[in-house]
């Protein structure tokens, strides 16, 4: 039964360490963007590369975040945690000291796999930890103190790469790891399935107590993003090995459904998605995250490059959508309690679609007062308008018992379909390889690439419109309710 109570000085001490480790990941996928255009200088990398340096981050994490929940059940939630904080910093040091674009891609995969461990890790130590009267507030109090790191990322992000370099972007991830683990291995109890009643009824059937362990669907989830992720980048090049990737990917990918669809114990059970609200969520999903995916990449190198704006200044610039969120997602999640998630989850992808169409205001020597802050005003409007709603709908779609599951693929939905329109995006706008040195030639595709993300916003409005329903009554509703990752909806705790 856990028992720690969040007023101890030991529930502080938990709470600190789950806080530090989950902010390391949420710094990284907010802070890398802003420095994209010097590392590209440094190194002397191609649009290509910079398409790698985020998405060989999101392919590990996208596609292990549901097998990084059942490791930490599994062997232990302190253990699988710690693990992933040292992974993590060791591969942000490699980053950091890199000498060349391929050495820098490969120390982001590797980030990714630590993000997969302790991203899961730091809220299921929180759920195992802490008296059930404790629960509720110490989750909140951990996706709001992540938020505030989210929200920091970008200015903390341009500040580092106008002043020491951007290589102090991912070493700063060494020394939070250096106060994280200490402080978790001397703090935090130690935990696995089955050890907590709260965490019961996590596999399919809902009523066992063992860990999912489906290491083969994860490998084969990732290579199918790998693969694709790789044929559309490349995809410029028209080669065999192009084609080759692009039907490894799709046999990837046909694998992993089947084997899914024949393991009695899967990481994504199949049968999750006969509920016909929680499919609609999904696919709504899939187009706004990958809209936003697009949006953030482009709009940070469009400040910087075209518009003439200091690494520094485009972080700052993009600062007030996270601060909306921060303020008014809780609030938002209310009024979506008493409106039902169809009319937010309608109105909200087209206020962002609105303000990726004031983008195309944004070009040589833009205002910011004038051009960009409006865009990102009506921005983070509609992304307050959108996502408590989308993490609400998903968790009131499904058994209590399995809302950890549903909201763990919600989260890996969202990743992926930021990591496909990164690699997408700039094939579809015409972005040539050196496309980003060029101010003329980076403005005309980000002018043809804006209005693609804002369509694809109107046909996740249309989703919700035609398949979102109201949820039944006294349905799970969230705990997060203060969050600003722009990147992923915020994760869920498991059945109560």
């Amino acid at each position: 039964m856990p028992d720690v109570r969040l007023a101890s000085r030991q529930g502080k001490w938990i709470l600190l360490t789950t806080v530090l480790g989950s902010s390391m990941a949420l710094l990284d996928s907010t802070v890398v963007n802003v420095a994209l255009p010097r590392i590209g200088r440094d190194l002397g990398a191609s649009l290509t590369a910079l398409q790698w340096t985020v998405n060989a981050y999101m392919v590990t994490l996208a596609g292990l975040i549901l097998l990084g929940g059942s490791l930490g059940d599994h062997y232990g939630r302190r253990k699988i945690f710690v693990l992933g904080v040292v992974w993590f910093a060791a591969a942000s040091l490699l980053c950091g000291v890199a000498p060349s674009p391929g050495i820098l891609i490969a120390a982001r995969a590797l980030q990714g796999i630590g993000g997969a461990l302790l991203t899961p890790g730091s809220l299921a130590i929180i759920q195992a930890t802490f008296h059930p009267d404790d629960r509720s507030r110490a989750v909140g109090l951990w996706s709001g103190f992540g938020g505030i790191g989210a929200a920091v990322g970008p200015f903390l992000g341009g500040w580092l790469v106008a002043g020491p370099g951007w290589r102090w972007v991912f070493l700063l991830n060494v020394p939070l790891a250096l106060l994280c683990v200490p402080v978790a291995l001397r703090h935090v109890p130690e935990s696995a399935q089955g050890t907590s009643p709260l965490e019961r009824g996590r596999e399919p059937g809902g009523g066992g107590e063992h860990a999912r362990f489906d290491a083969l669907g994860a490998a084969l989830g990732a290579l199918a993003l790998a693969l694709l992720t790789y044929a559309l980048i490349e995809a410029r090049a028209g080669s065999l090995v192009v084609a080759l990737s692009a039907v490894a990917g799709l046999a990837a990918a046909v694998a992993f459904v089947y084997v899914e669809r024949h393991r009695t114990d899967p990481m994504l059970p199949p049968d999750i998605f006969a509920s016909r609200q929680f499919t609609a969520v999904n696919l709504v999903t899939l187009c706004v995250y990958a809209a936003f995916g697009g949006y953030f990449f482009l709009t940070a190198l469009q400040l910087q490059v075209v518009s003439g704006y200091s690494p520094l200044a485009a972080g700052t610039a993009l600062l007030p959508t996270t601060a909306l969120m921060l303020l008014f997602s809780a609030r938002s999640g209310a009024l979506a309690d008493r409106t039902g998630p169809r009319l937010p989850l309608t109105a909200g992808p087209l206020l962002c679609a609105a303000a990726m169409l004031l983008m195309l205001r944004v070009g040589p020597h833009a205002g910011y007062l004038t051009d960009v802050l409006p865009a990102v005003l009506v921005m983070g409007a509609g992304m307050v308008t959108l996502v408590a709603p989308l993490t609400a709908t998903v968790l009131a779609s499904v058994d209590t018992t399995r809302a950890g599951l549903a909201s763990g693929i919600n989260n890996a939905a969202a990743r992926a379909a930021g990591l496909i329109a990164v690699a997408a995006l700039p094939l579809l706008a015409g972005m040539g390889p050196e496309a980003y040195r060029s101010p003329s030639a980076f403005n005309s595709a980000f002018d043809r690439a804006m209005p693609i993300c804002a369509g694809v916003l109107v046909l996740a409005s249309a989703l919700a419109f035609a398949l979102v329903r109201r949820p039944a009554p006294g349905c799970r509703r969230p705990e997060c309710r203060t969050h600003g990752s722009v990147t992923a909806p915020p994760l869920e705790g498991r059945g109560r």
